[in-house]
């Protein structure tokens, strides 16, 4: 967890950095982004400090509704962390940027790479959950069941989604709140056989690499819970 601030912070301090020592506006974009990349971890423990009050204070039904809304907010706004991906076409520069290609590299791929790691541990906690109700326990064979790794990769198929809902068609988490003009959009978008042929491409290339990132990091950790 501790290293999971760390690159939070750096990748901010990165962000801020560039307009001091470059003395250029600061990026703001960059930096909402970034704020929606933490966001989604903080409504998660919100869900979980939320829904244990209401299983103390009222019945298992309630905590149960409350924890199911919570985590359907959660998934919408989940693509948002690893959303960060696609700043790395550095599309934010100019031709004569004064900034060093070599910092705005090192920058943007903290950036990213704290948007994947928020992802992954919010995925990994409410994996966690999944199998603790559904198998009473964390061990190996638990997080390694059939079932938990369905949870995962339907979780990760629909992060790879919604980043591409956000690249091309600039949908937003919130835009759920407009169902009837969100699905015009969405359905013009993928009248043309072409573009749903890229979107697919796109969702499968997507979902692979935030899937073998999530196994990286997850493997050894799960490893090492059922080893201890």
């Amino acid at each position: 967890m501790l290293y999971v601030l760390g690159l939070n912070a750096y990748a901010l301090l990165l962000i801020l950095l560039r307009s001091r020592i470059y003395r250029v506006p600061v990026y703001r974009p960059m930096v909402w982004n970034f704020f929606l990349s933490v966001l989604p971890l903080g409504v998660l423990l919100g869900v979980i400090v939320a829904t244990g009050l209401v299983d103390l204070a009222t019945t298992r039904g309630a905590a149960i509704v409350v924890g199911a809304a919570g985590l359907l907010i959660w998934i919408l706004l989940l693509p948002n962390s690893s959303y960060l991906i696609t700043e790395l076409n550095l599309d934010h520069r100019r031709p004569d940027d004064p900034v060093p290609l070599w910092y705005d590299i090192v920058t943007v791929l903290s950036f990213a790479m704290s948007g994947v790691v928020n992802m992954v541990l919010g995925i990994l906690i409410v994996q966690m959950g999944f199998v603790i109700v559904f198998f009473g326990d964390t061990d190996n064979a638990a997080m390694h069941s059939t079932l938990s790794r369905v949870l995962v990769t339907v979780i990760i198929l629909a992060v790879s989604i919604g980043i591409y809902l956000g690249r091309y068609l600039r949908l937003n988490s919130w835009d759920v709140r407009s169902p009837a003009q969100l699905w015009a959009k969405v359905r013009e978008h993928f009248q043309p056989r072409a573009v749903r042929g890229r979107f697919a491409f796109f969702c499968v290339t997507h979902t692979v690499f935030l899937g073998l990132m999530y196994g990286l990091i997850v493997g050894p950790l799960v490893d090492m819970m059922a080893s201890s």
